[in-house]
């Protein structure tokens, strides 16, 4: 699994499980697993210097929505020349991904849920 973050032309910021599209031994784009449009909500700039370096990365919480949310298939194509970037995404993010999108509904009833902090949050359509 490869969890990226991608700028998209469009301006949008999709986060997915990515994998190359090849054509004769060249990348042409990429096929995206369960891509979503991630949103920061609730921002709020902290200035305070007595505020901790955690509570300042915990400024935000993060949503989740669905990218082709009415395609079939949960793996959708993208070409190359549409990303602007493809990033590492940061820990946390790529957490919230895996637990809350492509993990979702997998758990059985003795898996303990995950803890996540308070600030965060996500949206499963799923």
């Amino acid at each position: 699994m490869t969890v990226k973050l991608l700028v998209l032309k469009s301006g949008e910021d999709l986060v997915a499980d990515v994998q190359e599209m090849v054509v004769e031994d060249k990348v042409v784009g990429y096929f995206l697993t369960k891509p979503c449009v991630v949103k920061m909500a609730n921002y709020t700039p902290v200035e305070d210097e007595e505020t901790s370096e955690e509570k300042k990365k915990n400024a935000y919480q993060i949503k989740f929505y669905p990218w082709v949310p009415l395609a079939k298939d949960p793996v959708i194509p993208l070409a190359m020349d549409w990303i602007v970037t493809m990033v590492e995404p940061m820990e946390k993010l790529t957490k919230l991904y895996v637990e809350d999108i492509l993990e979702y509904g997998q758990r059985t009833e003795t898996d303990q849920d995950p803890s996540v902090d308070d600030e965060s949050d996500s949206d499963q359509s799923d």
